[in-house]
C-alpha cells in the first residue's frame, strides 16, 4: 500500500501530491524549530495532504512561513495559491520569470486547458488561485532564504524551463530539485539503485542550458537529492553520469528524427523513440517490470519529452545541431 507521506532525515517530510497517480509528484516539507517551509507545491487538490502531515506534526497553518514552487508548472506550482490562502504568515518565494503567473495564473491555466481540455484540466489541478502581489519575494540568482538559522540558497536553472531555480540546503548537503535533475520513480528501483532520467517537457527545453544546471548544481557536492518526481536519491557520480548520458541521448534522438520525418509526424515519431529507448535502458538497470508495466509507467513522460523535444528542434539554432 502506498503512502501518503514518507519522513527524512533533517526534518524533511515528502508528502505526495496525489496527482496523476500514486507516486508521481511530490511535495517537500522542512521543519526546523518549529517553523515550516514547503518546497513544490502539488495542485490545490493536493492541499489537505499538506494539512493533515500538518496535524500529524503538532503544527498548525501560521506555522508555515515560506511556499517556494521551484518552477511554475502546474505540478509544482497549481496548489501555491491554495496555500497561500491557507496559511495566513507564509510568503511565496518564485524565480523572477515566474512571478506574474503566481499574481495571475490565467495564462498559465489557458494553456493547460489548451492541451488537456476544461474538465481534466479542472480534474487534474482544480482552481489555481491567484497570489497576492504583496505576499512575493522574487529568489534571483544567489537569494538566499533564512529558516530559524537554517541557510537556504537559490539557484538559477535553466533548461528544464527559464523560470527554474533550485534550493540547496548546505548544512545537509540536500538540493530540492524540482526537474533540473530530472525523473525517478520508485518503482524502478533495483539492486543497482534508482533509475534516473531527464524530464524535456514543453516548451523551454533547452539542451546545453541543461547541462550546465547540472553541472553548477552537482559542483556544490550534495548527498541527498529532493525529486519532485519522486522523492529523496543519493547524489552518486553513477546516477548523474546516466542522467548526462540520457540527456545526450535524447538530443541524437531529436536530431535524427528531425531528418527523418515531416513536422506533423515527428513529435508521434519521437514519443516512440523516446518510449522504446527508456525501456531498453529500465531492462539494462534490472527492472523486472513487464514491457507492458514499464511502458505505462512512462507514457506520460515519454509523451511530454517528445514534445519538448519537439519544440526544441522547431526554435533550435544551427549551432546546437
Amino acid at each position: 500500500m502506498h503512502k501518503d507521506y514518507f519522513e527524512h532525515p533533517h526534518g524533511i517530510t515528502t508528502i505526495d501530491a496525489g496527482y496523476v497517480r500514486p507516486g508521481i509528484a511530490a511535495m517537500h516539507m522542512m521543519v526546523e524549530d518549529g517553523r515550516a517551509a514547503f518546497f513544490d507545491t502539488g495542485t490545490s487538490l493536493s492541499l489537505p495532504r499538506v494539512l493533515k502531515v500538518l496535524e500529524v506534526k503538532g503544527l498548525g497553518p501560521e506555522s508555515v512561513d515560506y511556499v517556494v514552487p521551484t518552477h511554475v508548472h502546474l505540478d509544482h506550482a497549481g496548489g501555491a495559491g491554495a496555500m497561500m490562502q491557507r496559511f495566513p504568515r507564509a510568503r511565496l518565494v518564485i524565480h523572477p520569470r515566474g512571478e506574474r503567473h503566481m499574481v495571475d495564473p490565467g495564462k498559465l491555466v489557458a494553456g493547460t486547458i489548451a492541451v488537456y481540455g476544461e474538465a481534466k484540466t479542472r480534474a487534474l489541478y482544480g482552481d489555481v488561485v491567484p497570489v497576492p502581489e504583496d505576499r512575493v519575494l522574487v529568489a534571483e540568482e544567489g537569494f538566499q532564504l533564512d529558516l530559524q538559522g537554517r541557510i537556504l540558497d537559490f539557484v538559477d536553472t535553466p533548461g528544464h524551463a527559464r523560470h527554474h531555480f533550485c534550493i540547496i540546503d548546505r548544512r545537509h548537503r540536500g538540493i530540492f530539485s524540482g526537474d533540473t535533475l530530472g525523473i525517478s520513480y520508485r518503482v524502478f528501483d533495483t539492486a543497482r539503485g534508482p533509475f534516473l532520467f531527464p524530464t524535456t517537457t514543453p516548451v523551454q527545453f533547452e539542451p546545453d542550458a541543461l547541462h550546465h544546471s547540472i553541472d553548477r548544481l552537482m559542483a556544490t557536492d550534495p548527498k541527498t537529492i529532493y525529486l519532485t518526481h519522486f522523492g529523496p536519491v543519493e547524489a552518486t557520480p553513477q546516477l548523474i553520469d546516466d542522467l548526462r548520458r540520457h540527456l545526450r541521448e535524447f538530443v541524437r534522438i531529436g536530431l535524427g528524427a528531425a531528418d527523418a520525418c515531416a513536422d506533423e509526424e515527428r513529435e508521434a515519431m519521437l514519443t516512440d523513440q523516446v518510449t522504446d529507448y527508456l525501456l531498453e535502458q529500465a531492462r539494462r538497470h534490472g527492472c523486472r517490470l513487464s514491457d507492458r508495466e514499464i511502458r505505462a509507467h512512462l507514457a506520460m513522460d515519454a509523451k511530454l519529452n517528445a514534445q519538448g523535444i519537439n519544440i526544441w528542434l522547431q526554435r533550435r539554432t544551427p549551432s546546437e545541431g
